[in-house]
C-alpha cells in the first residue's frame, strides 16, 4: 500500500491525444434598455418584470439609476388593486396558504396574482434559502401567476428594502392582486403594514398557545385571524382555536380603518375556506375604499416610503465615505474592547462625516465634509 503522504504523480496523456474541449462560458444577457423594461412591464412579460425586480435591488449606481427611470415610467398604474400582507410565526403554513390563495385566484376567480416572498437573510454571509417558488411548484406552473422570492437582507418589518417599488412594477405588469409574504421572524411589522392594504395573521389550532407569543403591535395590525390547517381531525380544534382568536380581537382597540377583525378558518391542504378568506379581504377593501381610508393610507404609505428612501441613501453614502471607513474598523475594535463608548465612536464618524461643525451648525449648514457651497 503507498504511503499516505506520498505524492501523486498526475497522470499525463500521450502525445498527439486531442484536449477535452472546455466548456464555453455562458454568454452575459444583454441588458434591456429603458423603452424595452417599460414596454415588457406594460405587456406583462414576466421574464422583464423579474429582471426589473432584480434591477431595483441592486446596489449599482449604474442600475439604481435605470431602476429609478422605469419605476418613473410606471408609478402607479392601477387604483384598484389589492394589496395583502401575510405574517406569522413560522410552522403556521404561509407558504402553503399562498399557493392554495393563489391557485383559488387563478383557477376559479380567473384573476392574475403577484407574490412576493421574503426570506430571512444570513446574518453572517447575506445569503438566504428562498425556496418560496420551489415550495410553490403548482402556482408557479400557472400563466397568471407571477412569484418572486427575495432576501430581506436584515431589513426590519420582515420585508426587503424594495418591496414596495416591486409592488408598483407588479401592479404595473398587470397584477391586481399582490400578496406579500414576510420572513415571520417576529420583527417588527410596520414596514409590512406601510406597504400592503390588508393585513392576514396565519396561526395554527394551537393559536391560544401562539396569540400569546405574537407581539401586542402585530395584533394590533392585523385585519384578519386565518387559523390554518382545519382538516381531518383537527376541524374542532382550529374551530376552538378561532374563538379564541376572535376573543382576543375585541381587547384591542378600534381599526382606523374602519374594519372591524375577524378570524376564520381555513385549510391549505384541502382548499377549504379560500372563498371565505378571499371574500373578507374583498369587504374589507370595501369598507375602507368607500370611508375614505384606504386612500389616505396609501398617501401615508408614500411619504413612509419617501423617508424610508432617505434614510437608505443617507446610510449608503456614510458607509461609502473614504473617512468613514478608514476609521470605522479600529473604532469598532476599541467599542469592543470597551475603551470607548459607542456613543463616542458613533459621534466621531458622524462629526468625520458631517465635518467639525456639524453639532453646532444650522440644519442648511450641515453638509457632508468636502462639498461644495452652493447656495448661489
Amino acid at each position: 500500500m503507498a504511503d499516505a503522504n506520498q505524492s501523486v504523480t498526475p497522470q499525463r496523456l500521450p502525445l498527439g491525444t486531442p484536449e477535452k474541449p472546455r466548456k464555453a462560458a455562458a454568454p452575459r444577457r444583454r441588458r434591456l434598455s429603458l423603452d424595452e423594461y417599460t414596454a415588457g412591464i406594460s405587456a406583462g412579460d414576466r421574464t422583464v418584470l423579474a429582471r426589473a425586480i432584480t434591477l431595483i435591488e441592486s446596489s449599482r449606481p449604474a442600475d439604481r439609476e435605470l431602476a429609478e427611470q422605469i419605476l418613473e415610467t410606471c408609478k402607479e398604474h392601477r387604483n384598484d388593486s389589492i394589496r395583502v400582507g401575510i405574517t406569522g410565526p413560522g410552522g403556521a403554513g404561509k407558504s402553503s396558504l399562498i399557493e392554495t390563495l393563489g391557485l383559488y385566484l387563478t383557477r376559479e376567480r380567473r384573476q392574475k396574482v403577484a407574490v412576493l416572498a421574503f426570506d430571512p437573510s444570513s446574518q453572517l454571509s447575506g445569503g438566504s434559502i428562498l425556496g418560496d417558488r420551489t415550495r410553490m411548484t403548482s402556482l408557479a406552473g400557472e400563466e397568471m401567476a407571477f412569484i418572486r422570492p427575495s432576501p430581506s437582507r436584515g431589513s426590519f418589518g420582515g420585508v426587503g428594502q424594495r418591496t414596495r417599488e416591486a409592488v408598483l412594477l407588479c401592479e404595473a405588469a398587470g397584477y391586481r392582486n399582490i400578496l406579500v409574504e414576510t420572513v415571520g421572524a417576529g420583527q417588527s411589522e410596520t414596514a409590512v403594514r406601510e406597504t400592503v392594504d390588508c393585513m392576514v395573521l396565519v396561526a395554527l389550532s394551537n393559536a391560544g398557545d401562539e396569540l400569546q407569543g405574537v407581539k401586542r403591535g402585530v395584533m394590533e395590525l392585523t385585519d384578519l385571524v386565518v387559523i390554518n390547517k382545519a382538516d381531518g381531525n383537527n376541524i374542532d380544534a382550529a374551530e376552538r382555536a378561532r374563538s379564541v382568536a376572535q376573543d382576543a380581537l375585541h381587547f384591542f382597540p378600534a381599526s382606523p380603518s374602519g374594519w372591524t377583525p375577524r378570524a376564520i378558518t381555513c385549510s391549505a391542504k384541502t382548499g377549504k375556506g379560500m372563498d371565505e378568506l378571499w371574500n373578507a379581504v374583498l369587504e374589507f377593501i370595501d369598507v375602507a375604499r368607500n370611508n375614505g381610508w384606504l386612500m389616505r393610507a396609501r398617501r401615508r404609505q408614500r411619504r413612509f416610503w419617501m423617508r424610508e428612501m432617505i434614510e437608505q441613501e443617507l446610510t449608503r453614502r456614510f458607509e461609502s465615505h473614504p473617512l468613514v471607513r478608514q476609521q470605522q474598523a479600529e473604532l469598532e475594535r476599541l467599542v469592543s474592547e470597551g475603551k470607548t463608548t459607542p456613543f463616542m465612536a458613533a459621534r466621531s464618524l458622524l462629526r468625520t462625516y458631517f465635518g467639525p461643525l456639524a453639532e453646532t451648525a444650522s440644519p442648511r449648514a450641515q453638509r457632508p465634509a468636502g462639498s461644495k457651497q452652493n447656495d448661489g
